[in-house]
């Protein structure tokens, strides 16, 4: 028997590491395992949007990353054929985005956390997560070398993303559920400068990016409908060739680029889970899952993290009863997560704009400020509800006509 911890985390990646860090700062007693051993890799969109960037700076990690040489982007391209939107991805110009490997940013949050106190188990398989009278009360699991062993904590947070074992063991309520959209897949090029800017090229059911990552490489991740999965998974090079050769200008640039490494890719259903219940908590993929297209994945877990570490706070403070400050937490995840959820399930679609918003793009095309708020939207800095709202559109339509 171990110790008792006031709360295990369970996975130590992007949802998991800075969850426990900022539990361990405020003094808690923290575990976290992982079955993975770090630095390792795993499928991932890689891109650490502005309000990201923004967290790693208040925990005083940014310049860790910057340290690591990984380029920063200071601009989002969308080219949709007739005309290209380009903006920049936070509101003011020194906001940048980054495209780190995962095998770097992993690292770095794995060893933030246990710099700040929390106890670290890298190899640590979870089998089972014990119950008492229907509360979570700890992980049974195997350590590195193979032996047995149970721990017990006030809390158990799952953070281990889409094959949860927490979430698996608890079985939360599922809601706002879709199916999978898209077929997503991205390597790795050298000899492909992107010169600081995420480009995203738009094409009728077929869609890719390009931004600049570690060691001078270029990370390009692109797909096609879910519907199409079945028949093209047995060449993906080659319908990825075909995809690229869509955009005429990019596939030439291509002509020096040499993939470095095999694809990776996954097909990705999309639901929110209630995110907490007696004794247990989850955070990032493990309760709130969507489409890559969008790559607000480590923005989303960050974003829970501080907000999970500062609900358990006022638990373990007993400044607040534990279903009031975690229903607090999902209410506002839900309320800032739901407009993105809704806009990246229709992109996924990878079906054509209808002529309105055909007509609202080229709007947006004719105004700086505009296309900004384009770019921002979709970098995550503000929310769909916002620059779709009757208002702003509004706003764009009469800039534009005033424009022309």
């Amino acid at each position: 028997m171990g110790k008792s911890y006031d709360a295990i985390v369970v996975g130590a990646r992007c949802a998991g590491s800075p969850t426990a860090m900022l539990l361990a700062r405020k003094g808690y007693r923290v575990l976290v395992v992982d079955r993975a051993m770090f630095p390792s890799d795993t499928v991932s969109t890689h891109i650490v949007q502005p309000l990201a960037a923004a967290a790693l700076e208040r925990w005083g990690l940014l310049d860790d990353l910057i340290a690591t040489g990984c380029p920063p982007i200071h601009s989002y391209a969308f080219d949709f054929g007739p005309f290209t939107l380009t903006g920049s991805p936070g509101p003011t110009p020194s906001s940048v985005a980054y495209c780190p490997r995962r095998i770097i940013l992993d690292k770095l949050l794995v060893d933030a956390a246990a710099a700040a106190g929390a106890e670290v188990r890298e190899g640590f398989k979870v089998e089972d997560v014990l119950f008492d009278a229907g509360r979570v009360v700890g992980i049974s699991g195997r350590s590195q070398g193979g032996d047995v062993v149970t721990e017990r904590a006030s809390v158990v947070i799952g953070a281990d993303g889409l094959h949860s074992r927490v979430s698996e063991a608890v079985r939360p309520e599922r809601y706002h559920e879709r199916p999978p959209l898209l077929a997503a897949y991205y390597s790795y090029w050298s000899g492909l400068p992107v010169d600081g800017c995420f480009e995203t090229h738009i094409r009728k059911h077929r869609g890719f990016a390009a931004a600049p990552t570690h060691d001078g490489l270029t990370l390009i991740v692109g797909g096609w409908p879910q519907s199409e999965f079945a028949a093209n998974k047995h060449d993906v090079e080659g319908h990825f060739s075909k995809m690229l050769a869509l955009v005429p200008a990019f596939a030439e640039r291509m002509s020096d680029a040499r993939r470095e490494v095999r694809f990776a890719g996954a097909s990705l259903p999309n639901y929110f889970h209630k995110p907490y219940g007696p004794g247990w908590v989850l955070v990032g993929d493990a309760g709130y899952l969507k489409d890559p297209i969008t790559a607000q994945g480590i923005n989303d877990a960050f974003r829970d993290a501080e907000h999970c570490a500062a609900a358990l706070d006022q638990v373990f403070t007993n400044a607040r009863s534990f279903d009031d400050a975690m229903g607090e937490y999902q209410r506002e995840r839900d309320e800032h997560a739901l407009p993105m959820y809704e806009f990246t399930c229709q992109l996924a679609t990878m079906e054509p704009p209808p002529p309105e918003m055909q007509q609202l793009f080229g709007a947006i095309s004719r105004s700086q400020k505009s296309m900004d708020g384009f770019v921002q939207m979709n970098a995550g800095t503000i929310s769909p509800a916002q620059f779709f709202s009757p208002e702003n559109i509004g706003a764009i339509m009469a800039a534009a006509q005033s424009a022309s």
